[in-house]
Parts: C-alpha cells; structure tokens; sequence
C-alpha cells in the first residue's frame, strides 16, 4: 500500500483529529472476581485472531489446539492454570469493525470480507465468560487508502474526524451487543499500537506516517474509552513491546510467535484476574513521528 496524505493530514494532532485522544483513562471494573474453572472463551477479531504471521497459523472457524497467536496461547495458558476451556473463535481475517469502513474499503477494491458488528457479535456464544476484541488495524490502514485516494476531498481532517467518531460508536455497540448476549462476560478490549511505527511503514514518508500515526492515536483512543463499560482495556500503544521490530512476521504487521506471546501473557493476566493496568493518556509510543 502506499500513503499519500495530504500534508494538513500530517499536521494534525490529537486536540484537531481525535476526539477523545486527551480521555483520562478509566481504570479497571471495581473488585474483579476471578475466572471461574470452567472457561468459555470467545475470541472477536481479524486474523489476528487465527494467528496470521505465527508459526502455526490457523483456519477460520476450526479448532487450532497447536496455533501460537494470543487467542491459542490464552487458552493453553488457561487450560495450564487448571480451567476447564471452550474456544469459539469468531475471527475473520481482513475483517474491520462496522460497516461503514467495509462498504469504504470495498470501494478501493480491498477486498474486505465481512465486518465484526454484523458477522461476529450475532454469533458471540451467550455462556460466554470471557470475550476478547482486537479491532482496527484494518479499519485504520482503510481509512489512510481513502484518504489517499482523496475520498476526504478538500477537508481529510473533518472525514478522518467523522470516521473515528464511527468507530468509537461501532466499539461501544460490540461491547453492549456482547453484553447483551453474554451478561457473565469478562469482556478485553486490546487497543491499537501506533501503526505508523511498525516495520510495514517502513520507507514511507514522515509525512506518510505522521497521518496513520494519528489515526492509530485515535482509534485507540476509543478503545480506551471502553473501560467506562467495565471492559479491561491492554494497553499495546504504550507497551514498548509493541514496538520491537523482531515481534513482528515478513509482512512487517503481523506479529510473529514473539509478538503473539507477549500479547497473550497481557491476555491472560488480565483473563485470570479481571484487571490490567489502566491505558496511559500519553506516552513515546503515540508521538514516534
């Protein structure tokens, strides 16, 4: 892909694009209760989910007991501790989070096959007690495509606006739709490492990564916002694992085994005791550029 953003795109930081991006952080739900010995798992994301770029990746809607992505390690490690675990894994790879930015992306000829709102959330087991949300990667490598092809026109700041506004609107709707499913539901949200500082940017203008830099910033910032629904939100944009070139496989976005290990041991800790430390309001990671 190539990023072509227009340089007003470039300039803008949070206080002009990103609604949200100065929250305070809400720490975790009061008093967590541990994970009761019978788990069962559901996994919402893209092919992240399935561990695409591991070692042993996975096919969708299969079971995967040798697959080294967070979803696979989680319940392994779960498994280890001594709980009994089911895993329905729902992730579809290439998958964004709402409509929206399918039908946007499906304009530029991305191929996008399904959103999380419509083909995932209906299928989120109801004996669900512990789901896990990793989405916006897609989402934010979409909306740069469509700024780069000028689908913002003269204002990519009011369209980058209006897409993060949707976005944090689709989050909130997954996490009350899997609640509303799945009301004993331990619910994890992981946010958005700063994309513009992965190894799949590299060779791309500062200008080029300034622009995703601020629509990972932003997106993520929504994430975050989840915690005042009693989700546990992982804070990867702040986590300077995140940003270990080695974690990552060929294609410079996927995590390798490495980086899916890391993931998982934030996963499992938050999984096994109902809190993670609160997302930081700012931190290196969300001004590499």
């Amino acid at each position: 892909m190539r990023y072509r953003f227009l340089a007003a795109m470039a300039a803008v930081g949070c206080a002009i694009v990103l609604t949200g991006c100065n929250d305070k952080s809400n720490t975790s739900p009061t008093s967590p209760s541990p994970q009761p010995d019978t788990v069962s798992y559901t996994a919402v994301g893209a092919s992240d989910a399935i561990a695409i770029g591991a070692s042993h990746e996975c096919f969708p809607f299969a079971a995967c007991p040798d697959g080294t992505g967070y979803v696979q390690l989680t319940q392994r490690r779960l498994q280890a501790a001594g709980k009994t675990v089911s895993l329905l894994n729902l992730g579809i790879p290439g998958a964004v989070l709402g409509p929206d930015i399918e039908a946007i992306g499906n304009g530029l000829g991305r191929g996008i096959p399904g959103n999380f709102l419509e083909r995932e959330l209906p299928f989120v087991s109801r004996d669900s007690t512990l789901v896990t949300i990793f989405a916006g990667g897609n989402d934010v490598n979409t909306v740069a495509d469509a700024i780069n092809a000028g689908l913002g026109g003269p204002d990519p700041v009011t369209y980058a606006n209006t897409l993060t506004n949707g976005f944090g609107r689709d989050l909130n709707s997954l996490v009350s739709g899997i609640k509303g499913r799945a009301p004993n539901a331990r619910i994890i949200v992981l946010n958005l490492p700063n994309l513009a500082a992965l190894p799949y940017m590299a060779g791309r203008t500062l200008t080029q990564r300034q622009g995703v830099q601020a629509l990972a910033v932003a997106f993520s910032a929504k994430a975050n916002a989840l915690s005042s629904q009693g989700a546990v939100v992982i804070d990867l944009m702040c986590d300077p694992r995140s940003y270990i070139a080695g974690n990552y496989s060929s294609d410079g976005f996927h995590p390798n085994d490495s980086g899916y290990a890391f993931i998982a041991d934030l996963v499992y800790n938050a999984a096994l005791t109902g809190s993670a430390a609160a997302p930081q309001a700012s931190c290196a990671g969300m001004a590499r550029f």
